[in-house]
């Protein structure tokens, strides 16, 4: 029991170190993109963001394996085989050394050919450009070697490195910022090179923690055949969930460029950057929470397992949806208020959105209790290949003459018959019982957002819509308190109230005694 108890109180810890990272990362990166897009210029700052997305176009190989690896090295520590741990961390090195030569090649004669042959740059700034890519592959070739020190990091739940370290990298891309408003060299060319500066730094910094803190991360070369071959046969099914991804979203963009405007495309990048960045409140959540799922699951505690999916699940949604409810009912003005012009569609884009990712943070801690068991194969073919259908049937309705917003039904019907799949897969696989799942997630999501809803929305229909800033400030309001008491009343067990009120009181008391 007191096992159980430290790791909820390490969990919430964790949680909220990541959020104070995050917050402070987004505030840092919002006045750093304010201020390189003026000292750089937009054309400067359109190549460098276009240039690196040639580079990026790699990072569904390289996300495949990120996720055996982080999987890997905390399924050994969970079940605390050090040997295997060192032998998994020096293999996974490996393959990332590996994969990243074989990146570096392959930019250097795709990339550089797109970059010349293909891509709209201004003749003048060909030169620039072709600096920005070889900087953009020193930097994604040093990110590649960090991701087995990151998963360390994150398996040994040492969130507080984990956040130090990023609000280190934003402090020196500030300083970045203002270095090349000043500098007398090439602004575009000075700028990639101090990103590719900062990246090998960072590198540096996470090799020296990750040596002097944990036994398994000091390298040696390491040709484990059997090992290899379930890190690739894990990355290779992966692959095909990452696909299904990529042809989600930026298969879904390319259909709308081909049938639509490209103020379709703008609407629907406008409403991503706020959906992402709510999903930011989630996806830290997930980081603290992910290692104990899996290391439950290599130590065959299974009970506990199931309570943290179904917990991870509920709890995913409630953090979702405390930012959902007032930004789906005043859409309208909190775009006007951010960007002034509002695309034709963004309203109806971002509320779909929101809905879609609501539905889709259910799965959260289901995807993490099925990576735990390594087992991916049939699961990948069956829901990943479920997610591929978008990309088709996208195109058949709006082949068909149907609206832009179509796609959005098609993702939504997908994602449900994902959540099911997922669920009767997982049965089999590691014994999740369905109805614990359906009694302690899917009822208690459906009936808080039911009940914490109809205030605001009486109020969104009744408060005159001339007093704009009144009604936007009053609903924000109305949602939030709404969604508070409907999540402490309805959503939580009395032993989680009884928790979350305990941490509320200590937390009074430590701000009072200083």
């Amino acid at each position: 029991m007191s096992n159980t108890s430290e790791n909820s109180k390490r969990i919430a810890k964790n949680t909220l170190l990541l959020y104070g990272r995050m917050l402070l990362l987004m505030v840092v990166s919002l006045y750093t993109s304010r201020v390189i897009l003026h000292s750089l210029g937009v054309v400067d700052f359109g190549i460098y963001n276009v240039v690196g997305g040639v580079v990026a176009m790699f990072s569904v190989l390289s996300g495949s394996l990120s996720a055996a690896i982080t999987r890997f090295i905390t399924f050994d520590l969970g079940k605390g085989d050090l040997e295997a741990l060192k032998k998994t961390f020096s293999s996974s090195v490996t393959i990332q050394i590996g994969l990243a030569l074989l990146i570096i090649v392959l930019a250097e004669f795709v990339g550089v050919w797109f970059l010349n042959n293909k891509m709209v740059i201004p003749a003048n700034r060909l030169l620039a450009a072709n600096w920005v890519l070889q900087f953009s592959i020193l930097n994604f070739a040093i990110y590649l070697i960090s991701v087995p020190y990151n998963a360390a990091i994150i398996a040994h739940e040492k969130m507080s490195a984990f956040a130090y370290i990023s609000i280190i990298e934003a402090i020196w891309k500030l300083v970045v910022a203002f270095l090349i408003a000043r500098t007398p060299f090439d602004r575009l060319i000075f700028y990639a090179f101090l990103l590719a500066v900062i990246a090998v730094a960072i590198r540096i910094i996470y090799g020296y923690y990750c040596n002097k803190h944990f036994e398994e991360c000091h390298y040696r070369f390491i040709w484990d055949k059997e090992l290899l071959k379930k890190m690739f046969s894990f990355a290779g099914w992966n692959f095909l969930g990452a696909g299904s991804s990529l042809l989600m979203n930026q298969g879904v963009n390319v259909l709308m460029n081909l049938f639509f405007t490209v103020s379709i495309n703008a609407a629907r990048g406008v409403v991503l950057q706020v959906d992402n960045a709510i999903l930011g409140f989630v996806n830290n959540f997930m980081i603290a929470l992910n290692p104990q799922i899996t290391k439950n699951y290599a130590s065959n505690n299974m009970d506990y397992m199931y309570k943290l999916v179904c917990r991870g699940s509920k709890y995913s949604y409630f953090l979702l949806f405390f930012f959902a409810l007032p930004i789906m009912l005043e859409a309208k003005p909190l775009l006007q208020l951010w960007l002034g012009i509002v695309p034709d569609y963004s309203v109806q884009f971002l509320r779909l959105t929101i809905l879609l990712s609501l539905l889709s943070v259910i799965s959260n801690t289901l995807v993490t209790s099925m990576l735990a068991t390594g087992n991916i194969k049939k699961y990948q073919i069956i829901v990943g290949g479920t997610g591929m259908l978008v990309f088709p049937l996208a195109y058949l309705a709006y082949y068909l003459g149907y609206p832009p917003a179509s796609v959005y039904i098609i993702n939504f019907v997908i994602f449900l018959l994902q959540l099911l799949y997922r669920l009767f897969l997982l049965r089999d696989m590691i014994g999740l019982p369905i109805r614990m799942f359906v009694n302690e997630v899917l009822f208690k999501v459906v009936l808080v957002t039911v009940c914490a809803s109809v205030i605001p929305v009486i109020a969104f229909i009744y408060i005159n819509s001339d007093l704009v800033l009144l009604k936007f400030f009053a609903l924000i309001f109305i949602s939030v308190i709404c969604t508070l008491i409907s999540i402490l009343l309805i959503g939580m067990k009395k032993t989680e109230r009884k928790f979350v009120f305990e941490k509320i009181t200590d937390f009074k008391n430590k701000f009072i005694k200083k």
